[in-house]
């Protein structure tokens, strides 16, 4: 079986919290031949992770690293790798990816009005610019 993963397939597996639907999501996920995960599942699944469940990003990291190092799993390792960077920092994992992508698709600034995002994605060598109405 090929599937690809949804938010919720990954976080029921990493948290356990319903025991019925964890177990069925790491038997699908161990059973699978190949799992495709998506950035966007990765955004949501690290973002669901800290607010809803607070987890630390220590274990967000190591949870990421961990499934995307399987076998099975297809992802977008650039890009992944380019969210961990950032998260790792401090920053938020979706913005290093969107502006990971970003690059890719031809958008050589990354905008934004989050300060810290600017901050922590030009440390990674991307070009970037702060907006603000001041």
């Amino acid at each position: 079986m090929r599937i690809t993963a949804d938010t919720n397939i990954l976080v029921r597996a990493a948290v356990g919290d319903d025991p019925d639907q964890s177990r069925l999501a790491a038997e699908v996920l161990r059973g699978a031949e190949v799992v495709a995960v998506t950035l966007p599942t990765l955004c949501e699944f690290v973002w669901v992770l800290k607010r809803g469940y607070g987890v630390e990003g220590g274990a967000i990291v190591t949870a990421i690293r961990r499934l995307v190092d399987s076998a099975s799993v297809r992802a977008d390792r650039p890009a992944v790798d380019a969210g961990l960077a950032v998260f790792e920092a401090g920053g938020d994992f979706a913005d290093a990816v969107i502006a990971f992508e970003g690059r890719r698709l031809g958008g050589s600034i990354f905008t934004s009005f989050d300060r810290r995002a600017i901050e922590l994605i030009a440390a990674t060598g991307a070009e970037t610019r702060l907006l603000s109405a001041e």
